[in-house]
């Protein structure tokens, strides 16, 4: 004979489903964020590699592809996805501010997942120096906020964890997604949702092994700076990659903003050939610099470090200003990776002052620099490139030069380029007759 369950038997019933409910979403979710961002790694290589076959029959077809793939990019984004240009970062952490479920979804969607996909690996087959990893932050929120429908009052932790989910997943550095969450995503350690965030974090590099199996982004490298001498490197590194780093985030804010004077009204009033424009400046970028500042920036990167070798001394430069030119064009891509080879490319040309020190080593301080400077949140920087380069010898060197970057970005730029943006979509979320078109960039 079954007895009825009493009131409060009901009452803890309920409570311990909605518990495993609660805990069952942020898993799936985890799962669900790795898969796609290991396809998205997979079609990113080939979107690059496919690029690469057209250098190989005529380099000068970009002065006509990257322009025009610009202009294609910018259109489908303006009609068909709004809120997934740029990174999509900022539109995660807008997210999470917002209330209002229809606002929300506006820039955490299953159709802005599919447009961001697709659009970032047009760009990269395009030739734009994009990355993948930004992207994948806004797949995984718009995931996550699919999945938590049933659950509207986590929506903020669910968002929180699918951005988590997709830096762990991406780069493949599970303690760097739980710091960008805390410190990039939110700003502050959320005890409520911490454990769900971190099984999340944990579903997703369990996925990313298994599918991609275990490696460093950039190789394993065991450089440091043993001499004395050498940590001069380090003031210096974090200096030039603030100021440089300050100076792109400037710029990119400036331009989604949107200027009052004549060339920031005709920017906003003809979005496609201001498009064009910018994919021509990365066009000609690329063919001053040999073909090298194409897509992420990964393999010449990772090459250096493996290798020990040099990059050309104009590619830090040229490198910035194509990441700029993409950045503020208004198609979808992110700046994790462009920002890691642009750090990349100044460390080069300070080792050259140490002619004695360790290559690597100085590359290394120069991305950690560089990338502070733009995202300012130095703990995930250092956290990141320490991870993604499996050298904890170089550490304290590294959250030295994160922190003098951070210090000096904030002089030339007063706040981090992902939450001044996001800004802006929680300004046009909340007052939608304000914003009459989408933003230059993001």
């Amino acid at each position: 004979m079954l007895w009825p369950l009493s009131t409060r038997h009901k009452r803890i019933f309920k409570l311990t489903s909605a518990r495993w409910q609660r805990q069952a979403i942020f898993l799936l979710g985890g799962i669900c964020v790795g898969a796609i961002a290991v396809a998205l790694a997979q079609l990113a290589d080939l979107a690059q590699h496919a690029f690469g076959l057209l250098l190989a029959k005529s380099r000068y077809a970009v002065l006509a592809v990257t322009p025009l793939g610009f202009v294609l990019s910018a259109y489908l984004t303006i009609r068909l996805f709004p809120n997934a240009q740029g990174s999509g970062i900022p539109q995660a952490i807008a997210a999470r501010h917002l209330t209002d479920q229809r606002a929300r979804e506006s820039l955490v969607s299953m159709r802005i997942a599919i447009g961001k996909v697709i659009l970032t690996l047009f760009g990269l087959l395009c030739g734009g120096s994009v990355g993948r990893e930004g992207p994948t932050v806004q797949v995984g929120a718009s995931i996550m906020f699919a999945l938590g429908r049933v659950s509207p009052r986590r929506q903020p932790g669910l968002i929180l964890a699918g951005a988590a989910a997709g830096v762990a997943a991406a780069f493949n550095t599970p303690l760097a997604g739980i710091v960008f969450g805390i410190e990039e995503m939110s700003r502050a350690f959320e005890t409520r949702t911490s454990s769900l965030i971190i099984a999340a974090v944990i579903a997703a590099g369990l996925t990313s092994l298994a599918l991609a199996g275990n490696y460093a982004y950039f190789g394993s490298s065991a450089t440091s700076l043993a001499r004395g001498p050498d940590w001069l490197a380090v003031p210096l590194c974090g200096v030039a990659g603030g100021l440089a780093g300050g100076l792109f985030s400037r710029i990119v804010i400036t331009m989604a903003r949107g200027g009052k004077n004549s060339l920031g009204r005709a920017i906003k009033g003809h979005p496609l050939w201001f498009a064009f424009a910018c994919g021509l400046a990365v066009a000609i970028c690329g063919l001053v610099s040999g073909d090298t500042i194409y897509g992420t920036g990964y393999d010449q990167v990772k090459t250096a470090l493996e290798h020990g070798s040099p990059l050309p001394q104009d590619f830090g430069v040229l490198k910035l200003l194509a990441t700029t030119f993409a950045a503020i064009s208004g198609i979808p891509g992110g700046i994790f990776a462009p920002s890691l080879a642009v750090g990349a490319g100044i460390g080069s040309n300070i080792a050259s002052f140490f002619h004695d020190a360790p290559l690597g080593a100085i590359m290394l301080l120069g991305m950690v620099s560089y990338f502070a400077g733009v995202v300012q949140a130095p703990i995930t920087a250092f956290v990141i490139v320490t991870e993604m380069t499996d050298n904890h010898g170089m550490v304290v060197p590294l959250m030295a030069a994160a922190l003098i970057a951070h210090v000096t970005s904030r002089m030339i730029c007063e706040e981090g380029i992902y939450h001044a943006l996001a800004k802006g979509f929680v300004e046009r979320a909340t007052h939608p007759q304000d914003a009459n078109a989408p933003p230059a960039s993001n």
